[in-house]
């Protein structure tokens, strides 16, 4: 009866290992992210951008407090939605993140693949200002403070597929950062989103 138990609490074990590294390959928590211009998730997740760590597996996922200005994600930790699985989204590489090129004061679609539908108060999105860093990690103090384009949803679920058009800031050159946060209205978290762009 023993040996019987003892070889059953081995496989279970066994079998557990082999079941943790597939675990952490599906989306644990399917939700959204900006795949155009592509975000830093999008890019992770399509293997454009290499050594991302767990977001190429799971680029939907970079959810976190909400709140953003005045709350939210710590300085430096804007795009990775202050979650330490996501934090290559925050590393700056050198200023080197693949970017779209857009056009300064045109008229720009930004499209969210939404894989999880939330309640939702507002889509909004950010862009640096012309003085930020592309060497450093994104702060409060590197970005408008006000949003160039803010959606309100008033509690409704986006689409799948969701597309926002805006227009961008006059004037600009240069390399920017987009970076775009979806309020969920039942609960206390927000979707972050940064997407590299030229001008």
């Amino acid at each position: 009866m023993r040996k019987r138990t003892i070889v059953s609490t081995v496989s279970a074990l066994a079998a557990s290992a082999v079941a943790a590294p597939l675990m952490l390959a599906s989306p644990a928590a399917s939700h959204g992210f900006v795949t155009g211009p592509a975000s830093r998730s999008a890019l992770c997740g399509n293997g454009t951008v290499r050594n991302c760590g767990q977001i190429q597996w799971e680029p939907m996922s970079v959810e976190g407090p909400k709140g953003y200005p005045s709350g939210g994600p710590a300085d430096g930790r804007l795009c990775a939605g202050a979650d330490g699985r996501w934090s290559p989204l925050d590393d700056p590489r050198g200023g080197n993140w693949p970017a779209t090129a857009v056009t300064s004061g045109a008229s720009t679609t930004f499209t969210w693949k939404i894989t999880a539908r939330h309640s939702t108060s507002t889509f909004r999105y950010y862009v640096t200002k012309p003085s930020w860093d592309p060497t450093t990690p994104i702060t409060r103090a590197q970005l408008e403070s006000t949003p160039f384009l803010t959606v309100p949803y008033q509690g409704a679920k986006p689409a799948a597929l969701t597309s926002h058009t805006g227009t961008l800031p006059a004037g600009r050159t240069g390399r920017a950062v987009v970076f775009a946060v979806w309020d969920v209205a039942d609960t206390n978290n927000a979707f972050y989103s940064c997407s590299d762009v030229t001008f």
